[in-house]
Parts: structure tokens; C-alpha cells; sequence
């Protein structure tokens, strides 16, 4: 089992510099990848996204690349793009401040439209790019892969907690019908009193039915089959976060169903357990890839 969330770095040595790539990861229904490279090698994104989508499976990666020291040849002055970016800066100056100077230096503080793209062997940027990505997607992997044992601990630690009430709950769950047939009978006879007309065998029967409605064998049958599956989910290597999920959907509307169906004050603390101990299940597997 892993986390969803984690942190990988990987760094590789480029030209006279290194291309330095962090992958960040949270949880999310799905897979949402973000990338981000610096201008002059905007033209990877693509490269990039499909490097880790190989790898990737559902949550949200913040992927951010960046070049350090000279890992790229310098790109020449665009001269065309100076003189037009000067003479915007002049126009600008005429009508805001006339009396004031435009010095060329203000041209450095737009550098992605000054500087042409640099040079260098392409093949030998990807190779760096694939590279770092692999290391960072290992670091990320090796961080999320202790989280997940952590989580594992957790999520089974709950699971106990839940056989314990489920436990308690068919022990004297199906007492429960019989004494709501019992309560019904002797409700039916006060009201009923002396009346004629009523034939016993139907009345029995209609009881019978009504305290049916109360019997929360079914539900705790399915519970337990429930409770089997995430176990066994537990022990498989890979991601394992959307069945997980969907088996607590179904547990927190057994856990409902016995709730509306349980009125007896003495199990009533027990369904209040089984049910907050399902959502507290929900919220951490959230986070389990």
C-alpha cells in the first residue's frame, strides 16, 4: 500500500549545470499532473507529461523542473524584440514621466522576451530530463511507500475496532427482533383491549411482520463480508485506494440501514460506534493510493 501524498528530488549534471526536478504529490480522485519548465525548454512539456504518467497512477503531481548554472548555451539578444520592447518602455515614459531617462538595464527585467531560446544537443537534454525524473519519481515512490506502511497499521488498527462492535452487535442483535415482536403484542393488546372481531392468528401474524423490520441479521452478515474484503485488499501490492472506498461506501449504508432500523437504547451506542468508526476508515483512506 501507498500514500498518496509525497516528495521526490532527483538532479542530473547538464552541459556546465544540472537539470533539478521535484515531484510533489497529494491525494485526488484521479490523476491530475502538473508541469512546469522554464522557458527555454517549454518545447519538453509533452516529453515530460508522458515520462510520468508511465509511472503515475491517480492523485494530483506538482512536477517542477528547473535548469542550474549553465546546463543550456546561452541564447543570443534578440535585437528586433530589444528595440521594440525599448521604444514601447520610451512611449510609456513620454506619457507618464517625460522628463525621465529609460536606461537600457530596465531591459533585463524581461528576459523571455530578450533572450532567444539556447542551443545544446537535444538528445542529451532529454536524456538529463529522464534521468531526474526517475529519480525524483523513486525518492516520491520511497516516501510514499513508508507512509503507506504507516497508513496500513491504521487502517487495520480501525478494522479490529469495527469486528469488536460488529461482534457485540451479533451477539445481541438478534434478540432484538424478538423482544420488538414482544413490545408490539403487548402494545397491540393494551390498545386492542377487549374488541371483538380480531382474529389472534392475523394479529400474531402482523406482528411477526413488523417486528421483522427490526431484524438486523442481514445487514451484519453483509457487514462482516465487508469487513473480509478490505482485509483482503489490504495484503495486494498496487493501488487499491477506489475499491477500498467503495467497500466503505457499502459498510456506512449497512451501518445506516442498522441504525434506522435498531430503536433498542442498549445496542444504540454500539451502532453510534460502528458508524463513526466507518467514517473515520473513510477519511484516511482518502489519502491510499
Amino acid at each position: 500500500m501507498r500514500s498518496m501524498t509525497g516528495f521526490g528530488l532527483g538532479q542530473t549534471p547538464l552541459g556546465g549545470g544540472n537539470v533539478s526536478v521535484e515531484i510533489r504529490s497529494l491525494n485526488h480522485r484521479f490523476l491530475d499532473l502538473r508541469v512546469r519548465l522554464p522557458p527555454e525548454i517549454a518545447s519538453e512539456s509533452f516529453f515530460v507529461e508522458q515520462l510520468c504518467r508511465e509511472q503515475l497512477t491517480r492523485g494530483r503531481y506538482d512536477v517542477g523542473i528547473r535548469l542550474e548554472g549553465a546546463a543550456l548555451p546561452g541564447g543570443n539578444i534578440d535585437l528586433g524584440r530589444a528595440r521594440e520592447a525599448y521604444a514601447a518602455l520610451r512611449r510609456l515614459r513620454d506619457e507618464l514621466a517625460p522628463e525621465n531617462d529609460v536606461p537600457l538595464s530596465l531591459l533585463g527585467s524581461f528576459p523571455a522576451l530578450l533572450q532567444a531560446p539556447g542551443g545544446g544537443d537535444p538528445e542529451a537534454l532529454r536524456e538529463a530530463l529522464t534521468v531526474s525524473i526517475g529519480a525524483a519519481l523513486n525518492g516520491l515512490d520511497g516516501m510514499r511507500a513508508n507512509e503507506g506502511a504507516a497508513l496500513e497499521l491504521e487502517l487495520r488498527a480501525r478494522l479490529r475496532t469495527l469486528r469488536d462492535v460488529w461482534k457485540s452487535l451479533l451477539e445481541h442483535g438478534p434478540a432484538l427482533a424478538a423482544q420488538q415482536q414482544h413490545r408490539l403484542q403487548q402494545r397491540l393488546e393494551r390498545l386492542l383491549g377487549g374488541l371483538s372481531g380480531v382474529d389472534p392468528s392475523r394479529l400474531a401474524m402482523e406482528v411477526a411482520l413488523l417486528a421483522d423490520r427490526s431484524d438486523i441479521t442481514e445487514e451484519l452478515v453483509r457487514l462482516g463480508s465487508h469487513f473480509d474484503q478490505f482485509e483482503s485488499l489490504l495484503e495486494i501490492a498496487g493501488p487499491i485506494g477506489r475499491k477500498l472506498d467503495f467497500l466503505l461506501q457499502e459498510m456506512a449504508r449497512e451501518s445506516n440501514t442498522i441504525g434506522a432500523k435498531c430503536q433498542d437504547g442498549n445496542l444504540s451506542h454500539w451502532v453510534v460506534s460502528l458508524k463513526a468508526e466507518v467514517e473515520r476508515l473513510r477519511e484516511q483512506v482518502q489519502n491510499v493510493e
